[in-house]
This record gives C-alpha cells, structure tokens and sequence, in this order.
C-alpha cells in the first residue's frame, strides 16, 4: 500500500495519529509505518508446503521441518532430531501432520500446536514430540521473519546479555580429565561437566581407554557394574575440587545408571564437593526416589532430558525436589511447551538447563538459547561445539565467546539453511548397523542396564 494511500484510510490515519502523540515531535517514523502496514491491508500467511531436511553433518543425524508459506521469501525451521529413531519422524511430519496443516494460517501456533497434540489421541511420545516441535519451531522462526526481529524479542525480550554454559571435560583417568577440565576454564568456562572412563567397562562418555577389568562377564560385548563407577566417578570429584581449585562449578551426569540407592549414596556422598549439580541420578521410572536424594543431601540436582510428559515433569517441579529443569526442547514437543516448563518451574524457584548435546540441530540450539535469554530462572546451558561441516550446512549458528552464548539478533531464528550442503551428508546406518540406536550394555551377570 502507497504511503499516501494509507494514511487516506481510517485506520492509517489512526495509526498515524498515535505515532504522532507517542512521538512527541509529529515524525512519522520508518517503524511506525512498519507496524502500521503489518496490522492493515497485509494477508495473513497460510502454510503452503511442509519439508523435512535430513542430515548427518557429524556422526549424529539432524532432522529439520521447513515450513513454507503463501508468501514468497516466508518460511521457517524447526528442530525435530531425535537421532536413536530418526527415520520415523519424517513419515511421522509428511504422513500426519503435513496434511493436518496444509492451508492453515500461521500466526496461530498454540492453537496449532494443541491441535497437532491432539491429533493423534496417545500423546507424549517422541516421535510425535519432535515433529511438533519441528513445526512449532518452524512457526515461531515465520513469526520472527515477519516482524523482523528475533524470536527473543517475541518472547519478552531480553533478561541477561548472554547465555553462561558449560563444556564436557572426560578422559580415561584422573589426570586426563582434570587436563580436558582446565581447557574448558582457559577458554573462559566458568563450569564444566567431568566424566571418567571406568577401566575394561563401558562408561559413560569415556570408555576407559582399552584397559582391562578382572571381572568376568558371563555375556560377550560392552558391560558395566555400578558400583565400580560410583567409587571412581566420587573419586575423580575429589580430585577435580583439589586441582581445579574451588571457584569452578562441577557437573557431573549419572546418566540413570546406578541403582536408586546408589544414587542416593552418590548424591550424598557428592555434597562435600559443592557441585553445581548432579545430573540424571535417577530414571524416569524412579522420580519417587527424589525425595529420599531430598532428605538425605543439598546437592543440587538437574533431571529431564529423557522426559516427554508433564506427568514427568510437573511433580518434580511442584515438590521442590529438583533445582534444574533439562529437558530436550523437541523432546517435549518444541519452544510453545519448554517456554510453559520454564514460568513453572519460575514459581518454584527451579532453574532451567536445556538438554544440549550434539543430537540438536543448530536450529533446536537457538532455540534454547532464545528461550535462556528472557528466562528470569536460567540457570545454565549445555554447550556442544559445531564442527565445520555443521556450520557449512547452518549458516548463523550461535556463536560461543568466553564461556557464553550469544544469542543471533537476526529475525527468526537467524539460522539459514543450505540444502545442497545438507544433502551431502545423509543419513547413515551408524555403529553396528543399528540404524542410529544405541547397543546393549549389561552387568556382569548379562543383565541389560539402563543408558
């Protein structure tokens, strides 16, 4: 609409005239006409067509929905990655919600969501989460774009500059993790996560460096015993607070592998380290065994990232029986839910701290890290580096300075993607031709354990 044209209408004229009085000087300023030509005589956009863009840009494989609108230049992207079963959220987007939504305006994305949610009757799975959360995250990059402004803005604006993180520091011995450990703090990490291999065991994120175990295990492959890892992962806390001194946060992830009473006696024995918290003690299928971990120790504790329902999170949230909220944002179903998780767990003086591995596209990345900036309850973010590879693909990843995430100020997401460069990097079968999911680990007795 010509300037002159518009402010001939009523409703230009009423716009002009508010400009005019909040200005105080009568300009009719380049954003006045911006947000009065948003509200007048603009079509809302209509979702025209929905792609899922599948990549493996390094060992973990990406799932990203593109939403594209009506109007030319419009769209958007979602992160959607669930790496262990990720063939089955395309069909999942293309199959189910792709003709759910075709036609369907834009710029309602609660009402979108509850109807994604719904539609398929049995909820709260993964699949189903992650293609929400591709969609959700698709339209709240759409609604930035139209408005130029990043998604934050949307969301309140910001609550801090930048988005403290923390690097994971491991290694196969003590001082091979103290050594990765003071990396992170040269690089200006105020926090770092610490995880030791156990020797001739399979334990989390270090193997253990090919050592040898004395234990027989009565079944051939990978195999753990808890209480090998309790002993050394409190011994290597100890060694961590005396040679990392008492100014840097100690994370350090249990990963649901002990026993409940384990990780009580983990979780208590752990306290005389001040840790910035200890992560996933329990399963999601032990959550009452947090008031014991409550009653018996302060050391903070983070849960979440396995969790898709509420019925997950909210009883730990309402209790007090975490300090720590960390769930994966596609997991639960994308920004539109995370963003609910988050002002609850404000009431209950719960911080948050995302789920941030390599498994989240660089998309679901930025939307984190847009959620942490307006959070007045963020606690930290998990930091994971993207490789060259990732950043050929991801034009705007979030960049890291000092320890810190920098949130893109671009509109949307700020995040472009090239599809030529994505298609260069399939999908792959992965280790052991498991198709991206995860062996089998047991005890010395053949029993399988929970990873």
């Amino acid at each position: 609409m010509e300037r002159r044209n518009f402010l001939k209408s009523g409703v230009g004229a009423a716009a002009l005239g508010v400009a005019r009085l909040g200005s105080g000087v009568g300009a009719f300023t380049l954003a006045d006409e911006k947000v009065a030509r948003a509200a007048v005589g603009v079509p809302t956009p209509k979702i025209k067509d929905i792609s899922v863009i599948e990549c493996q840009p390094q060992g973990v494989r990406l799932t990203v929905v593109k939403i594209t609108t009506d109007q030319d230049g419009l769209y958007g992207y979602g992160c959607a990655t669930f790496t262990q079963r990720a063939d089955l959220v395309r069909p999942a987007v293309e199959k189910y919600l792709k003709p759910l939504l075709i036609g369907r305006t834009t710029d309602r994305i609660e009402d979108i969501w509850q109807l994604c949610y719904d539609s398929s009757y049995w909820k709260n799975g993964p699949v189903l989460n992650n293609a929400i959360s591709g969609v959700d995250q698709a339209l709240w990059d759409i609604k930035g774009r139209q408005a130029n402004m990043p998604v934050y803005q949307l969301l309140g604006g910001k609550c801090r500059e930048a988005v403290d993180t923390y690097g994971h520091a491991q290694g196969n011995d003590f001082p091979d993790v103290v050594a990765s450990a003071k990396q992170y703090m040269a690089q200006g990490f105020r926090v770092v996560r610490v995880q030791i291999g156990i020797p001739g065991m399979a334990g989390y994120s270090s193997s253990g460096g090919g050592a040898t175990s004395d234990l027989k295990p009565l079944e051939p492959g990978p195999f753990y015993e808890p209480a090998y890892d309790l002993r050394r992962s409190l011994k290597m806390l100890e060694i961590c607070r005396q040679e990392l001194g008492e100014e840097v946060g100690l994370i350090h992830d249990v990963h649901e592998r002990l026993t409940v009473n384990e990780a009580v006696q983990f979780c208590k024995a752990a306290e005389k380290f001040d840790m910035f918290f200890v992560e996933d003690p329990l399963s999601p299928e032990d959550l009452e065994y947090f008031k014991q971990i409550r009653a018996n120790c302060d050391t903070p504790i983070a849960m979440g990232e396995l969790f898709n329902s509420p019925h997950e999170w909210q009883p730990l949230i309402e209790q007090r029986l975490i300090d720590y909220i960390r769930c994966h944002l596609s997991q639960v179903g994308g920004l539109s839910p995370a963003r609910k998780i988050a002002i609850l767990a404000e009431q209950y003086g719960v911080k948050t701290a995302w789920h941030g591995p390599g498994d989240v596209s660089p998309v679901g990345h930025m939307a984190q890290i847009s959620l942490d900036i307006v959070s007045p309850n963020f606690g930290i973010q998990e930091y994971t580096p993207f490789n060259d590879r990732t950043q050929a693909i991801f034009k705007g990843c979030p960049v890291m300075k000092d320890g810190y995430f920098w949130v893109n100020e671009a509109p949307g997401w700020g995040i472009e993607i090239d599809e030529a460069e994505a298609a260069k990097a399939p999908f792959t079968p992965g280790q052991n031709n498991l198709n991206g999911g995860w062996g089998v680990i047991r005890r010395q007795d053949g029993t399988v354990i929970k990873q």
